[in-house]
């Protein structure tokens, strides 16, 4: 995470729901003057009014004074009307930064002209300060734009650039919607035990202690994966018997590549309509 976030000028958050709070409270945090943002949103989450106490501007219509930084946090089906307004916010060189999941750098293009924009993928981890974001910037985002961008992004977790926005669909694949999958594990496994004989709730706190340490064990420790699944698995033990189906022919491997495929695609199909 973020050292601390170096003075963006003028910076204007389009919406102020779930990511878009969280983003901004990882600002604050990370020492970016409250005053420099405004929200525009009409009905802002009652969660950011000690961030309006500390200063932060609300914006129920698109400021006159023109932005150096826009970050575009609502939801995709509504970013083409939400955005409309904003064209007097704008100078040419505003950096634009699009978090709405399926929107291309040409729909954004299209909509606020051709700019400097960056697209980026958090997933919901970021709520906590614990995300992962994929990011593209297309070729107007000038090196201190790419930092810049870089900072704010990385007040959630860790950001990985990638070469081609269309990584980024990929990226949503794996990570975006990846704690999706992590949950329904914890799902499956508190499931798994209520049927091997365990109370329901004492399973489910089972499950939920085991994946979430389990998680934090891979970012503590140098080990990759498998080695901490080998470390784990003694021969011809309990981890090993139960490993011989999950890693079987039909296990989780096959199944993960194909949900993992079945994403990429749906976000492909997204990004086109």
């Amino acid at each position: 995470m973020s050292a601390g976030i170096a003075p963006v000028g003028r910076l204007l958050l389009l919406g102020g729901g779930n990511m878009g709070g969280a983003m901004l409270r990882g600002w604050i945090a990370g020492g970016l003057d409250p005053a420099s943002v405004t929200i525009l949103d009409p009905n802002p989450s009652p969660a950011l009014g000690a961030l309006f106490d500390q200063g932060v501007r609300h914006a129920a219509t698109a400021p006159d004074e023109p932005q150096d930084v826009v970050i575009l946090a609502v939801k995709p089906q509504v970013l083409a009307e939400a955005v409309a307004p904003l064209r007097a916010s704008l100078k040419d060189e505003t950096l634009v930064i699009s978090v709405a999941a399926g929107r291309t750098i040409a729909f954004i293009e299209e909509k606020l002209g051709a700019r400097p924009v960056v697209r980026a993928m958090p997933n919901t981890p970021a709520l906590i300060g614990r995300g992962i974001t994929g990011a593209f910037a297309n070729e107007r985002v000038t090196r201190g734009q790419k930092a810049m961008a870089n900072d704010l992004l990385q007040a959630s977790g860790p950001v990985e650039w990638v070469q081609a926005e269309d990584d980024i669909d990929r990226v949503t694949a794996v990570s975006g919607s990846g704690p999706a999958y992590v949950f329904l594990l914890a799902e499956a496994l508190a499931e798994a035990g209520v049927k091997a004989g365990l109370d329901p709730d004492l399973a489910m706190r089972l499950a939920r202690h085991t994946v979430a340490g389990a998680g934090e064990l891979m970012i503590r420790s140098d080990d990759p994966p498998a080695q901490l699944r080998r470390n784990v698995t003694s021969p011809k033990g309990t981890t090993e018997a139960a490993l011989g189906v999950l890693m079987g022919e039909d296990g989780l491997q096959p199944l993960m590549t194909q949900a993992v495929a079945a994403a990429r695609d749906r976000a492909i199909e997204l990004s086109k309509g």
